[in-house]
């Protein structure tokens, strides 16, 4: 086991797999997660992800509210490498510049290209037919660090945001572990990056969740899947809202805003075409094909 002192930052269920491989040939010193959060309808005080593996590992658990505030702690577990991944703050300057091997990030993109919180989401509302992951080290500002490496991902038809997601930080965990040796041997070619060709991919809102059917059938598609299983996009249907988990979509002539129901489907008009529903949640119930949804209105 290569003893050199790693601290890694994380939070969700994405940055589990790097972590995993790290514990498994690294010396994994400290880990660095979000504070426990309410979960469920119950809203039962749940660990992160992260923290949960970092537990089962007799691993130290550091969880600062304000990390800008509170990383006293980090900078005496002496790391010589700092590995962030999906950790949710911004890491200030104090820890970036302490480690001998640098502070390094996975970013779910092919940087310059979206940039941000919420890569995954805008590259699927964007419709892109590939995106990535990037391994980089970190400086002041968020994911304009130098390049380490990358590797390539289509995005298909059918994928969500969930899908993406685990083939992602499956890269990600490979990106790492392809390049942490030359990464402690200080063996790296660090190029910087173009940032007149930078993206941006904004924080995901509740604004942004309700569909608007004047736009494009595939657009709108892509949206549905960028949100797909969380948060969902959302609309209202015979005075109720619901949530929309999983829809397709056909080209062709219709009606704006009109809804079209048979004994098995639900489609809404849009530009160009119509949006028909497959799976909906409607508020305070469980999942439901639109089937089943259907004939609980007695339609």
């Amino acid at each position: 086991m290569n003893r050199a002192r790693i601290v890694f930052m994380g939070t969700p269920e994405f940055a589990i797999e790097p972590l995993q491989a790290l514990i498994k040939d690294y010396n994994v010193v400290l880990v660095v997660s979000k504070m426990d959060a309410l979960v469920g309808r119950k809203k039962v005080l749940t660990p992160s992800p992260v923290k949960q593996l970092a537990m089962a590992n007799n691993i130290d658990v550091f969880t600062p509210k304000r990390i800008k505030k509170e990383y006293e702690t980090i900078l005496a577990s002496k790391p010589d490498l700092i590995i962030t991944c999906a950790y949710g703050q911004i890491i200030p300057k104090e820890l970036i510049d302490y480690p001998k091997y640098g502070c390094i990030n996975i970013h779910a993109s092919l940087l310059p290209k979206y940039r941000g919180a919420a890569p995954i989401e805008w590259a699927i509302i964007n419709g892109e037919e590939k995106t990535g992951v990037t391994l980089m080290y970190m400086d002041e500002f968020m994911d304009t660090g130098d390049i380490i490496d990358t590797l390539e991902c289509p995005i298909k038809e059918d994928d969500n945001n969930e899908t993406m997601h685990h083939k992602l930080s499956h890269l990600g965990c490979e990106l790492l572990l392809k390049n942490i040796n030359n990464i402690l041997n200080n063996n790296v070619n660090r190029v910087k990056q173009d940032d007149s060709k930078a993206t941006y991919a904004s924080m995901i809102t509740r604004e942004m969740e309700e569909i608007d059917f004047n736009n494009n059938s595939k657009d709108i598609y892509n949206k549905i899947r960028a949100f797909s299983p969380s948060p969902l996009t959302k609309t209202t249907l015979f005075d109720e809202e619901v949530k929309i988990v999983k829809a397709h979509y056909e080209i062709k002539d219709s009606i704006l805003n009109k809804v079209y129901v048979t004994k098995n489907s639900l489609g809404i008009g849009t530009k160009d075409g119509i949006i028909y529903l497959d799976e909906i949640k409607p508020v305070g119930k469980n999942i439901m094909n639109i089937k089943s949804y259907l004939n609980g209105k007695k339609i």
